[in-house]
C-alpha cells in the first residue's frame, strides 16, 4: 500500500482514541452539498424535446421520401420515353409509348407496362391523333427523331413534376414544378 493509498487517521476528540476513517467520510458531505442533480421536471422537459425533434425529423423524411418517389418515377418515364424514341430511329418506323390514365401505368414497345406507385397522379396532354378515349394516349416519336410531342405530368401531394416532349427534335425533359408554394 502507497502512503497516498492508507486510509486517513483521526482523532475522535470526545474519546481521544485513534480511528480510521471510512473511506467517504472525509469531503463527501462537501461534495453532495455543492452538488446537483436533474430534477423530475426537467427530465420530463428533456424527454419532451426530444420526442418533438423525432416528430419534426420523421415528417421531414417522409416528406423527402415522397419527392423521391415522384422523381424516380419521372425518370423511369422520361427513360421510356428515350427507349421509345431510340427504337423508332433504328428500325425506321413511327413507334408510340402508351399511356393508361386510369390504370396510371405507360408502355413501350415491346416491353411489359409500368405502373406509377400508388397515389400518384398522371395526366397526358398529346396530339389527339393518340389519344383514344378517355383515358389512353401516347406519344409517337418518328423515324428522323421528331415526335408529336407532349407533357406527361406526374404528381403526388404537392409535388409534381412535368416530362415534356419536344415535337421538333423529340427531345425529352424531366422538370419540377412549384404548385402553391409547396
Amino acid at each position: 500500500m502507497r502512503p497516498h493509498d492508507a486510509p486517513e487517521v483521526f482523532r475522535d476528540a470526545r474519546w481521544g482514541t485513534a480511528g480510521r476513517a471510512a473511506p467517504c467520510m472525509k469531503g463527501c458531505l462537501s461534495a453532495r452539498r455543492g452538488a446537483r442533480g436533474f430534477t423530475l421536471l426537467e427530465m420530463l422537459a428533456v424527454i419532451l424535446l426530444i420526442g418533438i425533434a423525432a416528430t419534426v425529423v420523421s415528417v421531414s423524411i417522409s416528406h423527402g421520401l415522397s419527392g423521391a418517389r415522384v422523381r424516380a418515377a419521372g425518370s423511369d418515364l422520361s427513360a421510356a420515353l428515350r427507349y421509345t424514341r431510340a427504337q423508332a430511329i433504328v428500325h425506321r418506323r413511327s413507334e408510340v409509348l402508351r399511356v393508361d390514365v386510369a390504370a396510371r401505368s405507360y408502355q413501350a414497345p415491346g416491353r411489359p407496362a409500368k405502373r406509377l406507385p400508388s397515389g400518384m397522379a398522371l395526366k397526358v396532354t398529346s396530339a389527339s391523333g393518340d389519344q383514344q378515349g378517355g383515358h389512353l394516349a401516347g406519344i409517337r416519336f418518328f423515324p428522323d427523331g421528331s415526335s408529336t410531342g407532349g407533357r406527361i405530368t406526374l404528381r403526388r401531394g404537392a409535388r409534381e413534376w412535368h416530362v415534356n416532349v419536344a415535337w421538333l427534335t423529340g427531345a425529352i425533359e424531366v422538370k419540377a414544378v412549384n404548385r402553391g408554394g409547396a
